[in-house]
């Protein structure tokens, strides 16, 4: 994701401080030898033939990079592709005490936290959630539908650490039609205007699903425009379980084509995603999923082992870096994984150099200082 200088040069340093030194107790690797926790588990065409299969470059360097707090997953909308209210249906009137959601913070220690959901606008805490999290010089991604930006923004001051992410997946009518009420476009829209007007960061966030024109995509950001956004995070639909119409998602290859030309889009409008995140989505890359690069802790605890498969909770966060056998997930191990190219599991590959060219460094400091 693009940052300010000053929180990227932050990033970076605490990125090679725990490459250089991971913190221990993460790394060990207690998954029991009578079964994985993951029952999906298939084998790589080279393990079956008797040849060792190539260790993962991070797993034994794992620290988080982007923590995904979800305090509550109640939701005011009922978007179709969201698998969050289907997912925890029955716990959705469950919610994080403000202790809980500290606590999670203070345990991973990682420099970013982005509060999700559910609408996280509906945690009666939320505000002073966030002040908490500036205090703790933590940068933050609150992700919002947008409907009660209007209504909620007098609780917030503007700071260069809090940014509101607003979810667009279009212009009007394909975005009410994907979260399936009208007005919601238009109340998202006079939500950015406000929150611009008194000073706040604000960005969007898209979900490219089959149906998807990205041509509409391109027209979303020049309508967008107007308002000076800080900029705009784009990712392609990810294929959870709960969700009945499977016909929306993407393959991989499905992902290649739509994301062909992004680099235009790039070089037009200002996007969150990296350039070797985009390269992976064009198919130039061969990332491995470091989805312990984001991990998750909602109402019932440490998501594993990410933000959008769920084969276990854990009670802690070392109980959740430890216990999750992270080789049986990714592209070739785990089938539920065959398709994703999810910013979750991918943009911390691209933070941490996995799979790196010799230009990288040059591309990033371009695309950082653009």
């Amino acid at each position: 994701m693009r940052f300010p200088i000053s929180m990227t040069m932050g990033l970076a340093g605490y990125i090679l401080r725990n490459k250089l030194n991971p913190p221990a107790p993460w790394q060990r690797n207690l998954v029991s030898k009578s079964g994985s926790s993951n029952p999906f588990r298939i084998l790589h065409e080279k393990h079956r033939h008797g040849t060792k299969r190539t260790p993962h470059p991070m797993i034994n360097k794992r620290f988080p990079l982007v923590l995904m707090l979800e305090p509550l997953h109640a939701c005011n909308l009922t978007c179709t592709g969201c698998g969050r209210i289907r997912e925890y249906e029955t716990t959705i009137s469950k919610r994080l005490s403000l202790e809980q959601c500290l606590g999670a913070v203070d345990e991973c220690r990682a420099p970013i936290v982005s509060i999700c959901g559910g609408e996280p606008f509906l945690y009666p805490q939320l505000a002073e959630l966030t002040n908490e999290l500036i205090k703790r010089n933590k940068h933050i991604y609150l992700c919002t539908n947008g409907m009660f930006l209007r209504k909620k923004l007098h609780e917030y001051t503007p700071n260069k650490q809090l940014y509101f992410n607003v979810h667009l997946d279009g212009l009007e009518k394909t975005h009410d039609l994907a979260v399936e009420r009208e007005g919601v476009f238009k109340e998202a829209i006079e939500g950015i205007k406000l929150a611009k007007s008194k000073g706040f960061r604000v960005c969007t966030n898209t979900t490219v699903y089959k149906e998807t024109d990205m041509k509409e995509i391109w027209e979303l950001y020049e309508f967008l425009e107007q308002f000076d956004l800080d900029g705009h995070m784009i990712a392609p639909a990810y294929g959870y379980s709960a969700v009945n119409d499977r016909e929306i998602f993407l393959t991989r290859d499905d992902i290649h084509e739509k994301f062909k030309d992004i680099d235009a889009m790039a070089s037009r409008f200002k996007l969150n995603s990296t350039p070797v995140y985009l390269d992976f989505l064009k198919g130039e890359r061969n990332l491995p999923c470091t989805a312990w690069g984001n991990p998750t802790y909602n109402v019932e605890g440490w998501k594993g082992p990410c933000y959008l498969i769920t084969d276990a909770h854990y009670k802690t966060f070392e109980e959740f870096m430890t216990q999750t056998d992270w080789e049986s997930y990714g592209h070739g191990n785990d089938p539920r994984c065959e398709h994703c190219m999810t910013h979750c599991g991918y943009e911390p590959s691209a933070a941490l150099g996995i799979d790196s060219k010799p230009t990288d460094s040059f591309t990033m400091l371009r695309w950082m200082l653009r």
